[in-house]
């Protein structure tokens, strides 16, 4: 058996030579890079990597070093396919993207719809958004928002995306894909629930509590605590306090903020009843516009990819490749083909930096149907 210290120089001369080589290779790849861009060629050739990759591996002596030579010369084909984007970008190739940059969201005819009813945690986020006396009215459902702002009868809409506790709120995100809308701007909100109930009913009363389903289940360590009470999912917490207001019997209460207890004249059974503190929600602005505030900090996105082994690995590596800080990835499954998924991203970064528009480059290349969400 051969000292460990002579290994380790045998492969301290090996790596040597990679190197070499590799720098040799990457000076091939910018020969390819200067004749695609001057014969209009995409960077992306799958059917050329793909042979290349088979003939690679034929050379492999057994099936470990067969996978490991694949997994190489896949990442090195992918650092290749990014020397490829950024030589683009320096022959003035840069990424010309549909967005426009504005210096604010909010004019003096501003109107915004919101999902839910006066009191609801959607409004709290409007008004701290675009302010109190902005020009406003709520729907029912956010496919209602959606169609408004496609209609033109509303300018933004204000969407609950994802809660601190209870995660991601999936059905924004599909309405996302299958409308033309973007986001601009978002609006955290301090979630704070209350049980309400009409003047003059106490706790010992209620046999029934309405809710949204996600403020049921934030409120499920005290509701453990009540049994006997009958849960009822509605589409929003104001619309529960509305219907305990409405309905007027002492045995029926509401889950919802203290703010909609006020406007429907309910009292405050107990209060804080879910049960993380530090709970809140993250509400976004959509419009129908290309749009972006000139200081937005943020970018989502969502993309399809190859349904096989290493796929979504290479994708990542843009954000990384581009010292971009990935913050956020969810998938969401697509209807039309089982057990495939479509991804969602946030990164840091604005649709003005160079970093930005390189990495869109490579993602629009090598994903299928990508869209930019919005810059916010």
């Amino acid at each position: 058996m051969k000292d460990l210290s002579i290994l380790r120089d045998q492969l301290d001369a090996i790596d040597k030579e990679m190197v070499e080589l590799y720098q040799q290779r990457l000076e091939v790849c910018k020969g390819v890079a200067r004749y695609k861009i001057a014969n209009q060629k995409m960077v992306l050739d799958r059917e050329r990597e793909e042979q290349k990759i088979q003939s690679v591996t034929a050379f492999a002596e057994n099936e470990f070093n067969e996978k490991a030579i694949r997994e190489l010369f896949e990442q090195i084909m992918s650092v290749s396919r990014k020397l490829q984007y950024g030589m683009l970008a320096e022959e003035g190739r840069v990424l010309r993207l549909p967005f426009e940059a504005v210096e604010s969201l909010k004019a003096e005819d501003t109107r915004v719809v919101f999902q839910g009813a006066p009191g609801s945690y959607s409004q709290e986020a409007l008004e701290a958004f675009f302010g109190k006396d902005t020009d406003c009215f709520s729907v029912d459902t956010f496919r209602q928002a959606m169609c408004a702002l496609e209609e033109g009868s509303a300018d933004y809409a204000i969407l609950p995306i994802e809660n601190s506790t209870a995660g991601i709120v999936s059905e924004i995100y599909d309405l996302l894909v299958e409308f033309e809308h973007y986001i601009v701007g978002e609006q955290k909100v301090k979630i704070e629930h209350c049980l309400l109930g009409v003047p003059g009913a106490r706790i010992e009363d209620i046999d029934t509590v309405f809710s949204h389903p996600q403020s049921l289940m934030q409120s499920d360590s005290f509701l453990r605590q009540h049994p006997a009470w009958k849960q009822v999912s509605l589409l929003n917490n104001a619309f529960a306090a509305r219907k305990v207001k409405e309905e007027g019997v002492k045995n029926q209460a509401a889950i919802a903020g203290k703010r909609a207890g006020e406007i429907y004249g309910l009292e405050v059974l107990q209060q804080g009843v879910n049960q993380a503190e530090n709970n809140c929600t993250r509400f976004i602005v959509v419009t129908n516009r290309k749009i972006f505030y000139e200081k937005a900090e943020k970018v989502s996105l969502c993309f399809e990819i190859p349904h096989e082994s290493g796929s979504l690995y290479h994708i990542l590596s843009h954000f990384i490749y581009n010292n971009l800080n990935m913050t956020k990835i969810e998938s969401r499954p697509i209807p039309e083909r089982s057990f495939e998924y479509r991804f969602f991203i946030d990164f840091d970064g604005s649709l003005k930096d160079s970093g930005v528009k390189n990495a869109l480059r490579g993602l629009r290349e090598e994903t299928t149907n990508m869209k930019i969400l919005g810059n916010y």
